[in-house]
């Protein structure tokens, strides 16, 4: 076990740079030592978040992401950065020999999936076959070691934890799986447009991105990696007016005579000792504000006999399980660490 480890966030003035930098601050091993911005450079930590105003690092400044100052400050970075950009920076500091954990979507998928679903071309390809993919629950003994983690989304974490067990079991079948997504306004992350304004959202729920939304191919190729069946997914998120959660309901054909208890056994059995699991019982419903400020994702499933569907539903914080409390959640598996080390599971409520 490491006893002491240096972290860079870049990225650290949007959501997800500033949910790791809050969430850090109590951890035993991991120093945030560079703090990276691109536009927010120069400004202090409690100037570009100041419900941090509190935190060991006030005062510090957001400095360039230059990747010699990276790699002289840092062990292990973590990349806050739109997609696109992090493929753009990894590479200079994993040849630096640092430990690169990414929370956007450049290390998720084979290259030639780029173009199609995220508008460009892959920019390092040759570190794409290189990357773990970093579901804890289900590739945790991939990330211990790892050199680069690509740290799953958010809506991707709360479907392929939820259905790969059931697929792996064969309680439900392999043909087209309908997800719908429901997520708050942080998953458009910190910038403001005119599309996630006040006025344009509140008392508003709207689908977007459908059908040809980024976590479509890596929700197929998670739940292929994990239950060794190929799917096809039809999905379609939706933007709530609430500012953190995301819920999904996923909807699979069952298998002859399944139950829901049947289901709920293999989720329970699939995360037995898992801290950061709630599998609900039958009759209980998922509630994205039950995990509100923690890493836990609650999973329920529910078989209808009228209908022949299985219908999985799993709650996640986005910016927490769904990007930077998983992402840290990596980084103790990847220290040797105990993987619930610093990471909350009591919600913050109402």
């Amino acid at each position: 076990m490491t006893e002491h480890v240096r972290v860079a966030v870049l990225g650290a003035a949007g959501f997800g740079g500033g949910e790791l930098i809050r969430l850090l601050a109590p951890h035993p091993v991991a120093e945030v030592t560079f703090l990276g911005g691109h536009g927010s450079t120069g400004r202090t930590l409690e100037e570009v978040h100041p419900h941090l105003a509190g935190h060991p690092l006030r005062g510090r400044p957001l400095q360039p992401m230059d990747p010699a100052a990276v790699t002289g400050a840092a062990d292990v970075v973590f990349l806050a950065l739109p997609n696109g950009a992090s493929a753009a920076v990894a590479p200079a500091l994993l040849d630096a020999g640092l430990r690169v954990i990414d929370l956007a979507g450049d290390f998720r998928l084979e290259a030639a999936a780029y173009p199609l679903w995220y508008g460009f071309d892959h920019p390092a390809p040759g570190w794409l076959e290189r990357a773990t993919y970093g579901l804890p629950e289900l590739f945790g003994d991939g990330v211990a070691g790892a050199e680069l983690i690509a740290n799953p989304g958010c809506f991707p974490t709360s479907v392929i934890l939820g259905t790969a067990p059931l697929l792996a079991a064969g309680l439900v079948e392999p043909g087209p799986i309908h997800v719908d997504g429901k997520t708050g306004l942080s998953g458009a992350g910190k910038g403001p447009s005119e599309l996630n304004g006040y006025a344009a959202t509140q008392d508003s729920i709207r689908p977007y991105r459908f059908p040809a939304h980024q976590h479509t191919p890596e929700i197929e190729r998670g739940i292929e990696l994990a239950a060794g069946v190929a799917v096809t997914i039809l999905f379609v998120p939706h933007l709530v007016p609430t500012v953190r959660g995301v819920l999904t309901t996923s909807y699979a054909a069952l298998a002859p005579a399944v139950t829901s208890a049947d289901l709920t056994d293999a989720l329970a059995a699939a995360y037995a000792g898992r801290p950061f699991v709630r599998v609900l019982p039958p009759g209980a419903m998922a509630d994205s504000k039950r995990v509100r400020g923690t890493n836990v994702i609650e999973l329920q499933a529910v078989a209808d006999p009228r209908t022949g569907t299985a219908v999985v539903v799993g709650a996640v914080d986005n910016l927490v399980k769904g990007a930077a409390g998983q992402a840290i959640q990596n980084l103790n598996l990847a220290l040797g660490l105990d993987e619930a080390t610093a990471l909350p599971t009591l919600a913050v409520y109402p």
